[in-house]
Formats: C-alpha cells, sequence, structure tokens
C-alpha cells in the first residue's frame, strides 16, 4: 500500500489524445517511483496513485489494444 501522498505541487497533463469529449485523466508525471492519476471533469476530487511501473504496463497494455479498441467499451 502507497502512504498518503502530498499531491499539492502535482504537474497534471492530458494525453494529447484527450480529445473525446472531456472523458480523460490527467497524471502528474513529477513525483518519483509514483503515477498520481485524477478524472480531468473533477480536478479537486481524489486522485489515484499508482506505483509508476504498473502505471506504465497498464498504458503498455491499453496501446497493444489489450482492452479492446477505443469505444467497445
Amino acid at each position: 500500500m502507497i502512504p498518503p501522498v502530498d499531491l499539492s505541487g502535482a504537474a497534471w497533463f492530458k494525453s494529447s489524445y484527450s480529445n473525446n469529449g472531456g472523458s480523460c485523466v490527467e497524471v502528474a508525471p513529477n513525483f518519483s517511483g509514483l503515477a498520481p492519476v485524477r478524472d480531468s471533469k473533477d480536478p479537486q476530487g481524489p486522485a489515484l496513485v499508482f506505483p509508476a511501473v504498473a502505471w506504465s504496463a497498464f498504458v503498455a497494455a491499453v496501446q497493444a489494444g489489450e482492452f479492446g479498441e477505443f469505444g467497445e467499451i
């Protein structure tokens, strides 16, 4: 389990592919070894914090199509 992380200094960004009407996540890459993720529609809401290696594996799986094509959900 990851202990609580102070995200007040997070530098959030959305993917350049996030032009789908607002259903986006934002990631803050400025935390060594961690990947904070939040809903772009609720920037003041909660964030999930993953180990960076887990987030990288998830992104690679999405890029490889392991969860189906976009829009199949």
